[in-house]
């Protein structure tokens, strides 16, 4: 006997972006790529391969640019259509690869796709150097493309890491590999196959295809937590159902239920046993002396309101971009624009004294970085 029929769910902000679009912007079926001579570029190393496809550094022989080459592996053309279509969509928006070019080899008619060139650090080696001003500009960087993405009706659905580009040098940032990005329309369901195991939402891990924008929020949650914690990944589980349980461990079981009575989802009875009861964990449990140079009581608030079981109630990037972990740099203290989120809400639910982090200094009514322990 089937179980009962999930609530329906709509994304609070950029709800009927694509409803409002015409259907050519969206409809990627009905779309033809321009495939360009594939002559034009010469390969000089490869730079990884994914489950998708392989990437190369390559030269762009007409004008010697370095370039990136990704040659997809044989998939559905619709997917690759789709690629195509969104990151056409999305071209010049802040913080986004721009693609360069469309190639097909005119003999195996494998496609490839050419973008700028991002001198990038690997992860592993730079989130170990970033300072707390590093953390907090390149997430507001990543904000930027996330909001950008969104406004323009569309999911990114694989936020981690890997897809993040840093040109440290430059502090340059750009999101990266649109595959499983998809059209956001409301209350839709999707494909819950998607995103990296350690930076996929509860809605996917319980089966819930009703999800929307804020999917992407529990992903760059995820992230943040891992950089401030210094813990990679933040959630570290072994399988899909484990993952859930790892969650669990730290937001609770309690909380978990609320969400899945909220939208009258069904757990599948292979959870049951391996939840068990988990109390909620505080942030500042996850403080240590090698990162509490990382961590303040607006770090911690801000992750608070991203890693939520319930994607509803989850800040938006455009949100999460007026927090004051942000103050420092967007520009709002001495600019002719200060959000009332950096004036600090007194109703703030962190436990300063368990952190050895003090409440955050109030300097006419903006809020200022707080030293932490050691720091003088």
């Amino acid at each position: 006997m089937p179980g009962p029929t999930p609530a329906s769910s709509k994304a609070r902000v950029y709800t009927d972006v694509n409803t409002h679009k015409n259907r050519e912007y969206w409809d990627y079926d009905a779309y033809t790529p321009n495939w360009s001579n594939q002559d034009n570029y010469q390969l000089v190393r490869k730079l990884g391969r994914g489950k998708y496809s392989e990437v190369f550094e390559a030269i762009n022989v007409t004008n010697n640019d370095k370039v990136v080459v990704k040659i997809l592996k044989p998939v559905k053309k619709k997917k690759i259509k789709r690629e195509i279509k969104i990151l056409e969509n999305l071209k010049g928006g802040t913080n986004i690869i721009r693609l360069v070019d469309t190639v097909k080899d005119p003999v195996s008619r494998t496609p490839a796709l050419v973008f700028e060139f991002i001198n990038n650090t690997d992860f592993k080696e730079l989130y170990q150097k970033l300072t707390d001003y590093d953390i907090r500009f390149y997430m507001y960087e990543l904000l930027k493309a996330l909001d950008y993405c969104h406004s323009m009706g569309i999911m990114h659905r694989d936020v981690k890491p890997h897809n993040v580009m840093i040109d440290h040098q430059l502090r340059k940032l750009r999101l990266i590999d649109w595959g499983l990005a998809e059209f956001y329309h409301p209350a839709q369901e999707y494909n819950v196959r998607v995103a990296s195991r350690y930076f996929k939402g509860p809605e996917l891990l319980v089966d819930y295809q009703m999800y929307d924008y804020s999917l992407d929020m529990w992903s760059l949650g995820c992230m943040l937590a891992s950089m401030i914690f210094l813990k990679e990944p933040f959630f570290h589980g072994q399988d899909n159902y484990d993952q859930l349980v790892r969650i669990a461990k730290v937001l609770g079981t309690d909380e978990l239920f609320g969400y899945l009575h909220k939208y009258h989802i069904e757990l599948d009875t292979r959870f049951k046993d391996l939840l068990g009861q988990q109390s909620r964990k505080r942030w500042e449990q996850f403080v240590q002396p090698e990162n509490q140079h990382l961590v303040s009581p607006e770090v911690l608030d801000l992750l608070d309101k991203l890693l939520r079981y319930d994607h509803q109630t989850r800040l938006s990037a455009a949100e999460a971009m007026q927090h004051p972990y942000f103050c420092d740099v967007n520009g709002m203290i001495g600019g002719s624009f200060i959000s009332p989120w950096c004036l600090w809400p007194e109703t703030h639910n962190c436990n300063f004294a368990a952190t050895g982090l003090e409440q955050p200094i109030h300097t006419n009514g903006i809020t200022k970085k707080k030293l932490t322990v050691g720091e003088s």
